[in-house]
């Protein structure tokens, strides 16, 4: 297990460091958009992943891997946008948005953690393409949650949702750095 969170670690200081690249570069615009434009964002990530795992032609010369990394980052845009609401101009510092990336980051982390320790670390035997289907799940189920207003009866919240897509998308791409 220890393995897995210095592997865990590693991938999220690729995905930290291109977020704050685009931080440089744009600011927090993104503060701005609803969190079914960013569920939006995350399910044409994923359906481009999907595309790429079952057509032999690729048309655009980029992989899966930031894919990935952009369900990872939008992810923590949303978990900050439940957080602190949608803002209707970029409201955040430099400072504050790479501090709640951090938090997020952390307690996604010890959920991954807590579940690899009750799983087994059974995600080590799954394939990417279904970690891809379990994320493109989760997008659904959000996207219902989203119609519901945000009720649920007896499931997890939305939150809880982006956190394991944040999770699976790590996995995947632990998955595909070993088969380089």
């Amino acid at each position: 297990m220890q393995d897995t969170a210095t592997q865990y670690d590693a991938i999220i200081a690729i995905c930290r460091d291109l977020f704050i690249k685009k931080m440089k570069d744009y600011g927090a615009a993104w503060r701005i958009l609803r969190l079914p434009s960013l569920t939006d964002q995350i399910f044409i990530k994923a359906q481009r992943i999907r595309g790429l795992q079952e057509n032999e032609v690729r048309k655009v010369d980029e992989g899966e891997v930031p894919e990935f990394i952009g369900i990872i980052n939008y992810s923590i845009m949303a978990l900050i946008q439940i957080e602190k609401g949608i803002a209707q101009q970029p409201d955040l510092s430099f400072e504050e948005v790479v501090q709640l990336y951090d938090k997020h980051i952390d307690i996604t982390k010890t959920l991954m953690l807590n579940k690899n320790h009750d799983y087994g670390e059974a995600w080590r035997d799954m394939r990417v393409s279904s970690l891809t289907d379990l994320i493109i799940q989760k997008l659904l189920r959000v996207k219902q949650i989203e119609d519901n207003k945000g009720k649920t009866l007896v499931s997890e919240g939305i939150d809880a949702n982006y956190q394991d897509m944040i999770n699976y998308s790590v996995f995947a791409m632990i998955h595909l750095e070993a088969t380089k």
